[in-house]
């Protein structure tokens, strides 16, 4: 398979899923909306809440989607049906068991975690339950459908994706309408209409696969040997994803215990956006992803070298494009959106985006080292400095320091793991330090400080109203633009970039 066949497939690819992800993000923000006005602030920081919970619990199973799906992109890319098969069907063995654990585990220290420690507000402590219930169903349905949505990634069958974006879009619609006409609870309401919605949407993914993939024909079978391969892989990225959820929905439950539902409703809020804005980049990277993984199994790694740099890059710049105006204007953005956001939800905004670029870097080199397979001497120190942020957030908040104090504490310490990242897929991998260090970092670093100049000057040189909205987003766009153009870009990408525009032209 020419590199150039490739390149065209993960281009189109990526088209389908951008298509795909425009449909949603205008569903998302008009449904976000609807919903925070139709549960009110108490009922969204509760469900923000108990999705954090769930989450943490959810680290068990991810692990082992992770495996799940790098397994069945390597069979592929060496094209052994056989092996493939027994990838699959021992995958969904072991997702059933371990899903079936999670739940138990839920509804268990759930219910202790709820009763006990979290500040719910008086009189909401039945639909509490019932919103724990319902997501506890949901992730479990969410969970069993892990290798039916790794096939399709693995397959690159993005389409598959990009069509789903109707029905779901539709689903998402009319919750908001069942929300304002239901009789019952507003959160009770909302957490059942998740589960139906799950089951719908995980329904369709596995008829497409039975139909589309050979390897998707279930027979109940467990391969001890190839089990403790994938469990030896996953019980190492679970030590990663710890510190991850730890730092993230850890935090946001400290958030809970110190400062109360409102807080994690800013904090629910900022995320959404932040979540909008970066699924822009996830979908870039699961139309990447496959080709790194797939390069190095066959040995080629100069091309999956190049695939991670550059995917690491064009992340980044993906991304800045559409954050940089959102950060500057993030007070008259939820305002315009929200009508009446969450107290602090615009602050909180531009610190989840930082946060997000300071881990941004480092995806595609995770993408490298797991092709790479021998992941226990990184995943170790990713996850020793990983955890730092947790401890000193709950000292902070402790001492006395505002929410926000947790945000400067988890950039700092991740944008350090910048270049610990580097230093241990380097010694795996080999990976040059000018391909990545001067390549990747330190044109990232450049481009996001010299485009944000000249749009921070309109914002402080007028005051707030729709046109200056309006002139900061069109200067960050230019201002972005040109500078990845004339900086972020090297010679054989600006010649390919004039070349396609002057053939369109």
């Amino acid at each position: 398979m020419s590199q150039i066949t490739d390149n065209k497939r993960i281009v189109r690819n990526t088209i389908m899923l951008y298509l795909r992800m425009i449909v949603l993000m205008f569903i998302g923000l008009f449904t976000s909306r609807v919903v925070l006005q139709a549960l009110g602030v108490e009922n969204y920081g509760i469900n923000n809440v108990i999705a954090g919970f769930l989450s943490m619990f959810g680290i068990i199973t991810s692990s082992m989607s992770n495996a799940i799906s790098r397994f069945i992109t390597v069979e592929l890319g060496k094209g052994d049906i056989i092996r493939l098969k027994q990838v699959f069907s021992t995958s969904i063995s072991v997702q059933l068991f371990m899903s079936l654990l999670i739940v138990v585990l839920i509804e268990s220290f759930g219910m202790w975690f709820v009763n006990t420690k979290m500040q719910i507000p008086q009189g909401r402590e039945f639909a509490t339950h019932w919103c724990l219930h319902c997501a506890t169903l949901t992730t479990f349905i969410s969970l069993m459908s892990v290798p039916f949505n790794s096939a399709i990634i693995a397959h690159e069958k993005m389409s598959a994706f990009a069509y789903m974006t109707i029905f779901d879009a539709i689903l998402k619609l009319v919750i908001c309408y069942v929300l304002y006409i239901s009789p019952i609870d507003k959160l009770v309401t909302y957490a059942i209409a998740g589960v139906c919605v799950s089951v719908m949407t995980t329904l369709i993914y596995w008829v497409y696969c039975f139909k589309k993939f050979e390897e998707t024909s279930f027979k109940f079978r467990f391969n001890k040997s190839l089990f403790k391969e994938m469990w030896g892989f996953a019980g190492w990225n679970l030590f990663a994803q710890a510190s991850w959820i730890l730092n993230t929905q850890g935090i946001n439950m400290l958030m809970n215990l110190f400062f109360g539902v409102v807080v994690n409703a800013a904090r629910g809020v900022a995320v959404q956006v932040n979540g909008i804005i970066q699924n822009f980049v996830n979908n870039f990277m699961i139309a990447l992803n496959p080709q790194i993984t797939k390069s190095y199994a066959v040995g080629d790694k100069e091309t999956a070298f190049k695939l991670a740099c550059r995917g690491c890059r064009f992340s980044f710049y993906i991304m800045f494009v559409l954050a940089l105006p959102v950060m500057i204007e993030s007070h008259q953005i939820l305002r315009l959106w929200l009508g009446t956001p969450p107290e602090q939800a615009d602050v909180f905004m531009v610190w989840t985006i930082l946060s997000t670029f300071s881990t941004l870097l480092g995806n595609t080199l995770v993408t490298l080292q797991m092709a790479h397979g021998n992941i226990m001497h990184y995943q170790f120190w990713i996850t020793v400095f990983g955890c730092v942020p947790f401890p000193l957030t709950w000292i902070a908040f402790k001492l006395g320091a505002p929410a926000v104090f947790s945000y400067y504490i988890f950039v700092i310490v991740y944008w350090g793991l910048i270049y610990v990242r580097y230093h241990l897929v380097h010694s795996m991998t080999g990976i040059p330090a000018a391909m990545y260090l001067g390549g990747v970092v330190l044109k990232t670093h450049v481009v996001g400080l010299f485009s944000a100049v000249v749009p921070i000057i309109i914002f402080w040189g007028m005051s707030e109203s729709i046109i200056r909205l309006g002139i900061v987003v069109l200067a960050s766009l230019i201002s972005s633009v040109s500078v990845i153009y004339l900086v972020g870009l090297d010679n054989d990408e600006r010649r390919f970039l004039k070349d396609r525009i002057f053939s369109k032209i």
